[in-house]
C-alpha cells in the first residue's frame, strides 16, 4: 500500500481527532495538505471538506462554515454525475452535511423561514435516498417546536396527556447511557407517558444480518433487558416514524406538552436536569400553547447558498 493511500484512507478520522481538540487551523491545513497529494476528489476527501464546514460551525465562523458547505456540495454533485448517491456511505454524509450547515447558517443568522425552504428544497429532491431522516432533523430542528406533534406509528398520546418520545436503536450506547436519566425522570413524573420508537437496521447482535421477523424479536429481547419498566407500552417499530421525526441521530428526544405540541426537540443525550425542566413546562403548559417568534433577521455578508 502506497503512502498516499494510507494518507486517503486516514485523512476524516485524522481531521475529526483535530476538530474535537479544538484545532479548527490544524484540521484545515490537514485537509488541504491532503488534497495537494490527492486532487482528484474522492468520498474521502469531500467527507473531510464537510467536516471543516461542521467544524466552523461549531466554532460560529458562519461565513467560512458556508463556504465549505457550498464547497463540498459542488464537489458531491460532481461525484453523483458518475454514481448513485448511496452507491457507498461517505457521499451521503457529506452531502447531508453540506445541506445541514447551510440551513443552520441561515438559521444562526436569523434567516429561520429561508432556512426552512432551502431545507424543505433539499428534502424534496433527496427524499428518497438516505439523507432524508438527517434532512428532516434539521428542518424539525428550526421548525418543530411549537407545532403540534406528528403522529406516530404504533402509538397515540392521548387528548391532554404529556409524552416523553425517545428514539432509540438497539445497538445505540448513547440510548443505553441515558437510561438512569429516564428511570429518574420516570419516577418524578408519573403523569408522563414515555414512548420508546425504533427501527430496524437489517441487523442483531455482533453486525450480523437478520430478517425483519428476527430483529424484531431482537429489539424486543433488547428492550425487555435494558429498558424494562421504562416505556409505556410495547416499543413501536417504524422507519417511517424516524423519517418524520428526523431521527438520524440516536437517541432522539421529543417533548410533547398537554396540548399535542412540541415543546422540545433534540438530537443526542441531555442531562437530567435539562430534561426535567422541559418536561415540568410540558406538563404545566395550556393546550395550544403558541410557537414562538422567529428572531429578527440581522444583517451578514452575502454569500451564495450551494446550488444544484
Amino acid at each position: 500500500m502506497t503512502l498516499p493511500l494510507l494518507f486517503l484512507l486516514a485523512i476524516v478520522p485524522d481531521v475529526r481527532v483535530l476538530l474535537n481538540k479544538g484545532d479548527l487551523p490544524g484540521a484545515v491545513k490537514l485537509v488541504e495538505e491532503h488534497r495537494k497529494q490527492n486532487p482528484a476528489p474522492t468520498p474521502e476527501t469531500i467527507e473531510a471538506v464537510s467536516w471543516l464546514a461542521r467544524g466552523h460551525l461549531n466554532a460560529k465562523k458562519y461565513k467560512e462554515a458556508e463556504e465549505y458547505a457550498a464547497e463540498t456540495y459542488k464537489l458531491a454533485l460532481g461525484e453523483l454525475a458518475k454514481r448513485p448517491l448511496d452507491a457507498e456511505r461517505r457521499l451521503p454524509i457529506a452531502l447531508g452535511a453540506a445541506i445541514e450547515v447551510q440551513g443552520q447558517v441561515m438559521a444562526a443568522n436569523g434567516e429561520r423561514d429561508a432556512a426552512v425552504r432551502y431545507l424543505e428544497q433539499q428534502l424534496a429532491t433527496y427524499r428518497e435516498t438516505s439523507m432524508r431522516a438527517r434532512i428532516q432533523k434539521n428542518i424539525n430542528l428550526i421548525s418543530l417546536t411549537g407545532k403540534r406533534a406528528p403522529k406516530l406509528e404504533g402509538f397515540a398520546i392521548p387528548p391532554g396527556r404529556a409524552a416523553l418520545l425517545f428514539f432509540w436503536a438497539h445497538w445505540c450506547g448513547d440510548c443505553k447511557s441515558m437510561i438512569p436519566v429516564l428511570q429518574q425522570i420516570k419516577k418524578e413524573y408519573p403523569r408522563l407517558l414515555i414512548a420508546g420508537p425504533t427501527q430496524r437496521y437489517g441487523y442483531v447482535a455482533r453486525g450480523e444480518e437478520a430478517p425483519p421477523e428476527a430483529e424484531a424479536k431482537y429489539i424486543e429481547e433488547i428492550r425487555q433487558e435494558s429498558y424494562a419498566g421504562l416505556f409505556d407500552g410495547a416499543a413501536p417499530i417504524s422507519e417511517e416514524n424516524f423519517r418524520v421525526y428526523g431521527a438520524s441521530t440516536t437517541p432522539t428526544i421529543a417533548v410533547v406538552n398537554t396540548g399535542g405540541v412540541i415543546t422540545l426537540y433534540h438530537p443526542g443525550r441531555m442531562p437530567y436536569q435539562d430534561l426535567a425542566k422541559a418536561v415540568t413546562a410540558a406538563l404545566s403548559a395550556p393546550a395550544g400553547a403558541r410557537r414562538p417568534a422567529s428572531p429578527k433577521p440581522r444583517p451578514r455578508a452575502k454569500a451564495s447558498p450551494p446550488s444544484r
